[in-house]
């Protein structure tokens, strides 16, 4: 039996009492608006940062909104971590992941870019994936509008955005960018939609996300479930870079994510495996609501850091 921590269990039994209609029951848009306002009560504030500084990548259909973040004004070349954001390609954004974001960028004292990619209905599968992989190249291209010189990339995402990083770093590892990439951290990912997978069945209801939820997400997505852009376990994980992968102990998707850490192994990708035991999906963005999440997140960034540190560690 997967035991559940005490601040997931309040926060459950809260949102059952409040009732309200779940996921599935709302229009994109209410979904959105929903999200927005119940991130100040479950979430952390966006802390005071050096430098937070709009962008636009530019794209095939016009431009791509992002948000660079820095502890720092000015800093050295250096690595870049590439987000992309969770919301089931249908939810989230710049304003959702700021907060999560600057998180990253002060615990990793590394340059973010917060992607805001196009979401589904307005824009189904596969223009996520086409503008996560846009704007990684051009971040790869360290355009002056980046304020310094990147020289290696480092992409991550939750939920939906970590699917968006894996993808993307397949799509570098086959047609390289000017830089490397030197790792990847994915947060509960969503790796395969052509199988059911025994967490999808074992945390369907009463989990924050449910298995209604997962098919109402989709719906509006309208992914080629069979391609690999849509179900990247279906492609080769050998030559990927190193990878931290983190998954919520009590999440439909958490055997997806097992299974994706499993396959870099098995491919000789070096991989570090964590599991928020008794955690939810979403748990990024619960900070606050859910306290014990900051560790879950401390303990995914410090492998990181191992791995970043590793990789850039002069050789002899």
């Amino acid at each position: 039996m997967t035991m559940t921590r005490p601040d997931v269990r309040a926060l459950l039994d809260q949102l059952a009492a409040a009732g309200g209609p779940g996921v599935e029951e709302q229009t994109p848009q209410a979904a959105r608006d929903a999200m927005r306002a119940v991130l100040p009560v479950v979430d952390l504030p966006m802390p005071k940062l050096a430098t937070v500084r709009e962008l636009s990548v530019p794209a095939p259909h016009g431009s791509i909104p992002a948000l660079l973040l820095d502890p720092r004004a000015d800093r050295d070349p250096g690595p870049v971590v590439v987000w992309y954001h969770g919301g089931g390609f249908v939810t989230g954004g710049i304003d959702t992941h700021r907060g999560f974001a600057a998180d990253l960028t002060r615990r990793l004292d590394l340059p973010v870019v917060l992607v805001d990619y196009r979401l589904a209905p307005e824009a189904p599968y596969p223009a996520a994936p086409d503008d996560a992989e846009t704007a990684a190249r051009w971040v790869a291209a360290s355009p002056p509008e980046l304020g310094r010189t990147a020289d290696a990339l480092i992409l991550g995402g939750d939920s939906a955005g970590g699917t968006l990083a894996i993808v993307t770093a397949m799509a570098l590892r086959d047609t390289p960018a000017p830089l490397p990439v030197l790792a990847q951290l994915v947060i509960y990912p969503a790796t395969d939609l052509t199988r059911r997978y025994p967490s999808h069945q074992e945390f369907a209801e009463g989990h924050l996300l449910t298995e209604a939820g997962r098919r109402w997400y989709y719906g509006h997505y309208r992914p080629t479930v069979t391609d690999v852009r849509a179900s990247p376990l279906l492609g080769e994980p050998a030559g990927l870079p190193p990878a931290v992968v983190l998954t919520a102990g009590l999440d439909p998707v958490r055997d997806e994510g097992r299974a994706y850490a499993a396959a870099l192994v098995a491919a000789g990708v070096p991989t570090t495996f964590l599991e928020a035991e008794g955690n939810v999906h979403a748990f990024v963005l619960l900070r606050r609501a859910v306290p014990s999440s900051q560790a879950d997140i401390a303990d995914a960034l410090t492998a990181l850091r191992a791995v970043v540190d590793g990789a850039r560690r002069p050789v002899g």
